[in-house]
């Protein structure tokens, strides 16, 4: 099927998952092999508990104790398939594949996917051409569109962890993406924020903040004409960048062709900065901050928060006692000053 930006490709896994190519729209049909394993379907064991101090819901996912842990390189699930290691992927080859995730955080009520940027095992997103991770946003803008009509659904959350220091456990340069049965609590946070704002300014509060780091000028990283990248003055992070698009949109499937062009040139460049910092592969959390599905969607505004917690070349920020304990974060950084080294590295 040819989509924006794309050709899309359904199949499905032995034991049943759903596995979806992303090829460039002018790739010729793809004709997905069989997965020649023979996986028992699934069975997680998924149980949703309300905490009765902070109305925050709880997920039991006990089944994924037994998922797969930091494999050698030659057994990746992650990889393109061989005849010696038959994957998740069974073609020989691909470019962007997402699918069910094997061992969910959400079964019944919500999904969990999993989204390989490149069968490059070696690469990282900060490697991929313009293309190549432009591909990676249509299959997100792709994915976030269908999850969000799913009416098991609240809230759609992609994501990607890269880093062993973050608790990576597979090394193949992979994202996620989490369907929530549920608004997470940080959303109900930021909503509740929103709203609190619209209402005493009329306001959105997301774009008053774009507004006032634009106007400010110390805390930006970089821009282009759609894009702006910024550490919040209030960052709870070492080193925090967040990516917000000059207009306000609910999600990624809003965004026009220019604007993804766009968001692809600033990302890459900010991860190339983000490893130029110490001349090492920065660990880090991107995350990307959507509208809820239903509630306060029009409070929302798409933007994508990029975080490490390396604090030095050689020092982690472990969340201790203030942070773990209260949520009270104490930063060893200043905002101004990240921002500052950040626009030196690309200099």
């Amino acid at each position: 099927m040819t989509m924006r930006g794309a050709r899309r490709t359904d199949t499905k896994l032995s034991d049943g998952r759903d596995l979806i190519y992303y090829d460039p729209a002018d790739a010729p049909p793809r004709v997905p092999p069989a997965d020649t394993r023979d996986l028992a379907a699934p069975k997680p064991q998924v149980d949703l508990r309300t905490d009765p101090l902070t109305g925050d819901v709880i997920t039991f996912a006990t089944h994924r104790n037994t998922r797969t842990y930091l494999p050698p390189a030659d057994q990746c699930p992650l990889d393109a398939s061989t005849p010696d290691n038959p994957t998740e992927i069974p073609d020989h080859d691909y470019n962007v594949a997402v699918f069910a995730n094997r061992f969910p955080s959400f079964a019944g009520p919500g999904r969990t996917e999993v989204v390989c940027f490149t069968s490059d095992h070696t690469k990282s997103f900060t490697d991929l051409s313009q293309g190549q991770a432009r591909l990676v946003v249509e299959a997100w803008a792709d994915r976030v569109a269908e999850l969000s009509a799913r009416p098991d659904v609240e809230y759609v959350f992609p994501f990607e962890n890269r880093g062993r220091e973050i608790g990576v456990t597979l090394s193949h340069p992979h994202g996620q993406i989490y369907a929530y049965p549920f608004l997470p609590p940080r959303m109900r946070t930021l909503m509740a924020r929103a709203r609190e704002h619209f209402e005493a300014t009329g306001g959105n509060l997301f774009a008053d903040i774009l507004a006032a780091e634009r106007k400010d000028g110390r805390r930006i990283v970089a821009e282009n004409a759609n894009w702006t990248a910024f550490v919040p003055e209030a960052a709870r992070w070492p080193v925090e960048v967040h990516l917000y698009p000059h207009r306000q949109v609910a999600d990624i499937s809003e965004l026009t062709d220019t604007e993804r062009d766009d968001f692809v040139q600033l990302y890459l460049d900010v991860l190339r900065r983000f490893d130029g910092l110490y001349d090492d592969r920065l660990p880090y959390i991107a995350a990307w901050h959507a509208a809820p599905v239903r509630v306060d969607r029009e409070l929302g505004y798409l933007h994508l928060e990029l975080l490490s917690i390396r604090r030095a070349a050689d020092k982690i920020k472990y969340l201790a006692g203030s942070e773990s304990g209260m949520g009270a974060f104490i930063s060893d950084t200043r905002p101004e000053d990240v921002a500052e080294t950040l626009r030196k590295v690309g200099a």
